[in-house]
């Protein structure tokens, strides 16, 4: 997978030699000698990875990455820190920052291919998220850029599977002060437990009595209710092979023991963070989705989702030679309402009438606003006296109950008029139902109003 790598360093010697093994992998090339400018870079989107030494002047590597991780328009860059720098007191700094790794010079060839890749991957997706989740800020949502980068990282639920009994007490111990933790020592629980109950993150010891925790990993991963959740690796020094395939699969981190308590926390925060900020931008999505197909004042659907559904519908019910109905209804002298008591008045009875409609509505059934305060339902299934008998009911609960207006301070009656049709095997398509119910609509009308008309057999 090629994907374009920021190399910050201000010594030319090792941006050559980093540039040099990457370009040797496929990886296109970016390269910036100061912290300014590696920053300018990733605001313009011209990167999928950075990689980032410490020891620069002016602003240093640690200032960068806090730069990048609190900025909500780069925030979802993956960043690894590539220094000299060994101390646990430096890989915390750096994790601190919200880097999403620490890589210590001289740089293992294997473990810097293996975390790009796995970096980038999980960039391809996140980038995909991103494009259609902004779609909310275009059309009014909130940022979701902005909600996902000020979480914290804590508060997670996490499911720990371990079976020592002195690495659960360090962990346990070290992650209770900030999340919901979970113990599993038996693998095979745990596979049951995690997509039941909803975790945001694992922690999985590689070397669990009698049990394959790499393969226990991969599980997870291949899992429709776990897939997106967050995966670390507990392992020895001596698995660095096996943790390099973890990697290759998806596990998102790993920890090798002994492990530092400042260091695990720090690692369960950055991947809580990144796995609520996929969340925040799929809610987002979702979000931009449900808008893009509904009416804003009343909560129905609109009418593009009954353009896009209605033929689907039509369709299936002429294949099948079974009923269809369609039920056309407008509130009588609607305008009158408006001009005598004010259109926020004639808002409250219009979202009023819509949910007293979708009373009567099955899950198969398509409920939308047809336009002003028209509304249109199909059911499915259902023959010409099935459509009447729902329609009457509708109208007989209308007029029934008075509709509050001005805050629920005033009464107003309100009745409605419905247009009745269904599918004939003449039909060429849903517009000819639909024209008959209108047909059916206006005559109820001229009728006088407050009474069912059906379109002509």
């Amino acid at each position: 997978m090629s994907a374009r790598v920021l190399i910050v360093d201000d010594l030319y010697p090792n941006v050559r030699l980093l540039e040099t093994k990457l370009s040797l992998e496929y990886f296109d090339v970016v390269v910036a000698m100061n912290g300014p400018d590696a920053l300018a870079i990733c605001e313009k989107g011209a990167c999928d990875v950075v990689l980032l030494d410490v020891m620069m002047p002016g602003m240093d590597g640690f200032e960068v990455c806090r730069r990048l991780k609190s900025n909500p328009a780069t925030a979802h860059l993956p960043v690894v820190i590539v220094t000299a720098l060994d101390q646990p007191a430096d890989r915390l700094r750096g994790l601190d920052a919200g880097a999403d790794d620490f890589l210590t010079k001289p740089i293992d060839d294997t473990a810097l291919m293996t975390r790009v890749r796995s970096l980038v991957r999980l960039k391809a997706v996140t980038d995909e998220l991103r494009s259609r989740a902004l779609a909310t800020r275009e059309i009014g949502g909130p940022d979701p850029l902005v909600l996902a980068a000020a979480d914290t990282g804590e508060g997670a639920r996490i499911l720990l599977v371990e079976d020592r009994p002195s690495a659960i007490d360090r962990i346990g111990t070290a992650l209770s002060q900030y999340h919901q933790v979970t113990v599993e020592t038996d693998p095979h629980r745990a596979l049951v437990r995690a997509p039941e109950e909803q975790f945001d993150l694992a922690l999985v010891s590689l070397d669990l009595e009698g049990f394959d925790g790499l393969r226990l990993c991969s599980q997870l991963r291949s899992l429709e209710r776990t897939r997106n959740m967050a995966l670390i690796m507990i392992g020895e020094m001596h698995e660095k092979a096996r943790i390099t395939r973890g990697l290759d699969f998806g596990v998102n981190d790993y920890l090798l023991r002994p492990v530092d308590r400042n260091e695990l926390v720090a690692r369960v925060r950055t991947q809580v963070r990144r796995r609520r900020f996929s969340e925040t931008l799929r809610g987002a999505l979702q979000a931009s989705m449900e808008l893009a197909i509904t009416d804003d004042l009343t909560g129905l659907h609109n009418r593009r989702y009954l353009d896009r559904h209605l033929g689907p519908v039509f369709g299936e019910a002429a294949l099948q030679q079974k009923g269809l109905a369609c039920l056309l209804l407008d509130i009588d002298r609607f305008k009158l309402i408006n001009d005598t008591y004010g259109h926020e008045a004639g808002d409250e009875v219009l979202r009023a009438f819509a949910e007293r409609i979708r009373q009567y509505v099955r899950p198969m059934d398509i409920l939308a606003r047809y336009g002003g305060e028209e509304i249109v339902m199909v059911v499915p299934g259902a023959e010409l006296p099935d459509a009447r008998a729902i329609a009457e009911r509708i109208r007989e609960r209308i007029e029934a109950t008075p509709f509050a207006i001005d805050g629920g301070t005033r009464d107003i009656g309100v009745t409605v008029s419905v247009g009745v049709s269904v599918r004939r095997a003449t039909d060429t398509g849903p517009a000819d139902l639909l024209k008959r119910a209108d047909t059916a609509l206006y005559r109820a009308k001229s009728f006088g109003r407050n009474r069912v008309e059906a379109a002509a057999a």
